[in-house]
């Protein structure tokens, strides 16, 4: 199955000019033979804090642009989008920072990220997450993480011996970029399966992001990868090719 990811520049707090950018963009990708066009972290509005200010219902604009992008192009197309109004285990009703994949026959899979990011106040607006999710796109089955989700192995590690592609849309700084590669790369090879890695560039409210998207295999070697440019990584990935390996190196069996 072909992937691609798309590493772009974000217009900040502006979800219709990011996704009229992006339009041509995941039009080509699929028109290429991608089965899943994978976007960044916030893709349409940049990683805000002010949840007020970028925050959608699940019918508005940003998620519907996913559900006829997908069905279009007969394609899954997915990111991350701040989406609002969710009830929380306190009774309240916040936002969640929400990975979601628009299927070609109109499937709607969520995952909301588990770990908010504390160090940018990221839990003050947006609840954590509770579940992880596992999906299947043309029998790969994928699991979804968030950027600052990398950086805790035991949600991979309880994920991992039933995946096949981990996917982790990004907002990550340049000033950490070392962490970034390093992260994506272990998560490969401790879990013996693919993982793709989506940041975005640019800057936007004082940051910078230097991109560094990856797909790594599942033998932990990079497939693809990318520098401070806004491009799209493409990769072909199989079941069989993770099956291949963890029988040939059956680590996995060891995990206490």
């Amino acid at each position: 199955m072909k992937v691609a990811a798309v590493q772009h520049d974000i217009e900040w707090r502006d979800a219709r000019a990011t996704c009229a950018r992006l339009a041509p963009v995941i039009e080509r990708e699929a028109g290429g033979g991608a089965r899943l066009v994978l976007l960044a972290e916030m893709f349409a509005t940049g990683f805000d804090m002010d949840a007020s200010a970028i925050s959608e219902q699940m019918d508005g604009p940003t998620v519907t642009f996913l559900r006829e992008s997908a069905s279009h192009h007969q394609a899954w197309i997915a990111g991350s989008v701040a989406i609002s109004g969710e009830r929380t285990d306190d009774g309240a009703d916040r936002a969640v920072n929400r990975f979601i994949a628009a299927g070609p026959a109109g499937e709607l899979v969520h995952y909301d990220k588990r770990h908010p990011f504390t160090y940018a106040n990221e839990h003050r607006e947006f609840a954590p997450g509770d579940e992880l999710v596992t999906f299947e796109i043309d029998g790969l089955r994928v699991t979804p993480l968030i950027c600052y989700d990398l950086r805790f192995a035991n949600d991979f590690w309880s994920r991992g011996p039933g995946t096949d592609l981990f996917v982790v849309p990004a907002n990550w700084p340049i000033t950490r970029r070392h962490h970034w590669t390093s992260l994506l790369t272990a998560r490969a090879i401790e879990n013996q399966c693919y993982v793709a890695g989506i940041n975005r560039v640019g800057t936007a409210d004082g940051l910078e992001y230097s991109g560094d998207s990856m797909i790594i295999d599942p033998a932990g070697q990079t497939l693809v990868a990318a520098a401070q440019v806004e491009t799209v990584l493409s990769a072909d990935v199989s079941s069989e090719r993770v099956e291949a390996v963890r029988s040939r190196f059956p680590f996995l069996q060891d995990r206490r």
